[in-house]
């Protein structure tokens, strides 16, 4: 332990602390910029600098570790000074368009200006005059926000390993750039959003559809419906000032009502089909010696990365379309049946906790109904937004269940929202399939948590199945090379493009640390809990849905309306 004096303060923190970490355990908070907990010590910003008695230098508090003895001060007039100055030069070059910024209201740079008093700059005021690049449908770059504080490098290099954002020039003519040069969508970005969450401005962020929303709401001629992800629910509540899953689903479900949507379903019952599906898919090629592993695919910042990164593994993926896309060629052509309404007046809307999603919507094989799928993707974040647009008062508003047809779901369905629940749902279902056994004790507890990659084996009357879990992209990398290499001991793996799984996604409410995203994973496992089917075969509406509609698990019209193909879409980063 090493015995130091923050701002009069006498405290013996662990040899190794920096001066932040040492100061946060007394209670005194040093403010940062390009500091992340969750990633490498960058210190570039210089925001966190303080006085250490000895030395004519300030020092960055995120990098210096302390020493016996060590005596500093965070908030003498000399550091208050030097931190009002180096916030002058940063927004110097900062666009003053606050009110128009998608981060307005939660904006790091934006706080650090208003808790250091920032009125009038002494600086003379130039922004650098770069154009926005809006040329992916999930994601916009805004270089003229860049603050340069790399936490998007690290988050797509390091967490992702895709390598889509890289640092050009020097000194004063840095700045974050695509790596390959031109635009985002020239890159090999795989539009999985982590960028978002490290960036501390409004320098990255959603392609936002609330104007196309609040037109189709506005128009007589279109129904409106929507599907909600599992990870939504949990996380719309922190999205509103409220803890992460205190909003019930019933009120949930009414203030989408309330906000324009005609009919309120669940991407859920898709999640329960989505295992009917992949489930059988896997014993298929288990049984007649498919390709094997088998990958899942409900996830599409991951299948962009297969498909930019492992083109010679496309045949490993699962066939079976995400729950999303599912729910949208069935929407327009299962439920419009039952539900007496013509196809072409339904405006098909997903809330989703992925930013990939936007992309996955858009493409051009997604139109099985006839029509296209889904039309418009929100995100968590955005959904946050039109609540708060609408003046909604969740405390008051009553609950409502979902719509006919396409709205029941299991526990299943509800752990799709976690790393390893693609999983269990699946084995789940598969043990019970196999073997004719009723499986007493769903919980699969082995392949839960947030280890970045977890394996099991299940043993299904002599069959054993050898599984895999990995989570953020770089572990995803670490398992294909395995495959790639011919080494791979698995007959199935489950990958999650975000860290965590769905519950970190790229559009969930903005978050720097991982213990949230632990946090929601552990919501998801205790709302399963209470449900009281927790098996996706057992689903009643999916029963149905075969019995009226579908006939048979990767029947005829299951690989017409369910199943899909994979592009080569290789590119060599620079």
């Amino acid at each position: 332990m090493a015995n130091v004096i923050i701002d009069g303060i006498k405290a013996s923190v662990p040899d190794g602390s920096t001066i932040l970490q040492a100061a946060n355990q007394v209670g005194v908070r040093i403010p940062t910029l390009c500091y992340h907990p969750d990633q490498s010590i960058k210190a570039n910003c210089r925001v966190c600098v303080c006085e250490v008695e000895g030395n004519r230098l300030l020092q960055a508090a995120c990098a210096i570790p302390v020493f016996d003895g060590m005596v500093i001060k965070t908030r003498s007039p000399k550091v208050i000074e030097a931190r009002k100055t180096i916030l002058e030069l940063i927004l110097a070059n900062h666009p003053q368009d606050c009110l128009n910024c998608i981060r307005n209201g939660n904006c790091e740079l934006q706080e650090l200006a208003e808790e250091y008093c920032i009125r009038e700059n002494p600086f003379e005021y130039k922004v650098r005059g770069f154009a926005k690049d809006f040329s992916t449908p999930s994601l916009f770059r805004d270089p003229d926000k860049c603050v340069l504080c790399r936490r998007c490098i690290e988050a797509c290099s390091v967490i992702q390993s895709v390598n889509a954002l890289g640092l050009q020039n020097r000194g004063h003519h840095s700045m974050v750039v695509p790596t390959m040069g031109g635009n985002l969508i020239d890159s090999p970005c795989v539009m999985c959003g982590q960028c978002i969450h490290a960036c501390p401005v409004g320098a990255i962020g959603e392609v936002e559809g609330i104007n196309d929303f609040l037109a189709a709401v506005a128009d007589p001629d279109k129904i409106v419906v929507t599907q909600i992800a599992p990870a939504v629910r949990l996380a719309i509540s922190e999205e509103i000032g409220m803890e992460t899953g205190a909003m019930s689903m019933e009120t949930f479900v009414t203030g989408l009502r309330q906000v324009g949507f005609d009919h309120v379903l669940h991407t859920n019952f898709t999640a329960d089909l989505t295992i009917l599906e992949e489930g059988n898919e896997l014993l298929k090629r288990v049984k007649e010696g498919g390709t094997l592993p088998m990958f899942t695919s409900c996830s599409p910042g991951w299948i962009n990365f297969c498909e930019t990164f492992y083109p010679d593994l496309l045949d490993n993926l699962s066939t079976c379309k995400s729950p999303q896309q599912m729910f949208g060629s069935l929407v327009k052509t299962y439920w419009a049946e039952k539900m007496g309404v013509d196809p072409s007046r339904i405006y098909s809307v997903s809330i989703m906790p992925c930013v990939a999603k936007k992309f996955e919507a858009s493409r051009p094989e997604m139109n099985a109904s006839g029509y296209r799928d889904v039309d418009l993707v929100l995100t968590t974040r955005e959904v946050g937004r039109l609540f708060r647009m609408s003046g909604l008062d969740f405390s008051k508003l009553p609950g409502s269940n979902f719509d006919s047809w396409m709205g029941a779901y299991t526990g299943a369905a509800v752990i799709f929202g976690a790393s390893g629940g693609v999983m269990e749902a699946a084995l789940r279902t598969v043990y019970e399939v196999v073997t004719g056994n009723t499986l007493e004790d769903v919980n699969f507890t082995g392949i839960r948590g947030f280890d970045g990659i977890k394996e099991a084996e299940v043993d299904l009357n002599g069959l054993v199945v050898k599984v895999a879990i990995a989570h953020s992209l770089s572990n995803a990398r670490k398992l294909m090379d395995q495959v790639r290499a011919g080494e791979s001991p698995y007959h199935f793996i489950e990958i999650m493009a975000c860290p965590g799984g769905c519950i970190g996604g790229g559009g969930q409410p903005i978050t720097k640390r991982n213990a949230k995203r632990i946090e929601r994973i552990d919501a998801i496992y205790l709302e399963d809990e209470g449900l009281p089917i927790r098996k996706s075969h057992e689903n009643p509406e999916v029963k149905q849905i075969y019995e009226d509609f579908l006939q048979e698990p990767l029947g005829h019209k299951s690989h017409e309306l369910l199943h899909t193909h994979y592009h080569d879409k290789h590119k060599t980063v620079l």
